[in-house]
């Protein structure tokens, strides 16, 4: 059996945002999604802006499902050559919308007792990479806010779970001339157990699940999709 055989219709009659559609995962994710039986609200809105998040939520409409997909290209300063501009710059793309994307969505989602809140993380939160702090610090504060926010929205039956992934095919982090690099392709070798790059669909499919009612017993987790790069 494939895995689209595996899982069919699996989110009729659901409504969801997608953030930065056209970026990350964002494409993939509203291939997958739509093909799950949901209506889309992609949106390519960057969100750095304060109110962005609140402007992207009120035009979206009523939504059951928001998928914060951020995406960040990875500085690779030596840590103490971080400046304060790069910190902040990172955490303004990565963190700073979480907090204003859930006041945006929770409440009507918490009225309505039903709900499910995505965020496509990163797992270089999760293992330790030279020249990536700023990065590594701002998507662990998204793992971390993830879980707090998820064992509080739990008891209003709206789940909130994130999606840690590293060495998945996307045009942001791997587009064709890095995976084309030779030294690319050693060090997938060499640090990646699956031998690839997850497929983006492999990826998307995950999280179509995730925000399936077949996923309602998840809450404030962190799933790491990397080919095994991290084991937990």
């Amino acid at each position: 059996m494939t895995r689209q055989e595996g899982m069919q219709n699996a989110l009729v009659g659901k409504r969801v945002l997608i953030t930065q559609a056209t970026e990350f995962m964002g494409p993939v994710l509203c291939e997958v999604f739509a093909e799950q039986g949901a209506t889309i609200v992609a949106s390519a809105e960057e969100l750095t802006e304060p109110e962005a998040a609140d402007r992207v939520v009120r035009a979206a409409g009523e939504v059951d499902i928001l998928v914060a997909n951020l995406a960040f290209t990875a500085p690779t300063t030596a840590a103490a050559e971080v400046t304060e501009a790069e910190w902040r710059q990172v955490f303004s793309a990565l963190v700073d919308p979480l907090p204003r994307l859930l006041r945006a969505a929770a409440p009507a989602m918490v009225g309505r007792r039903s709900g499910k809140i995505l965020v496509i993380g990163s797992a270089s939160a999760l293992r330790g990479m030279k020249r990536a702090s700023s990065y590594s610090a701002a998507r662990g504060a998204q793992l971390a806010y993830v879980q707090a926010v998820g064992v509080e929205l739990a008891p209003h039956n709206v789940q909130v779970n994130a999606i840690a992934q590293n060495f998945v095919d996307n045009p942001t982090y791997f587009p064709a001339e890095v995976q084309a690099n030779p030294r690319f392709r050693e060090r997938l070798a060499r640090e990646v157990p699956l031998g690839r790059l997850v497929a983006a669909r492999e990826d998307a499919q995950f999280a179509a699940y995730l925000c399936s009612s077949a996923a309602d017993c998840f809450v404030g987790q962190v799933f790491p999709v990397c080919g095994g790069w991290v084991a937990r």
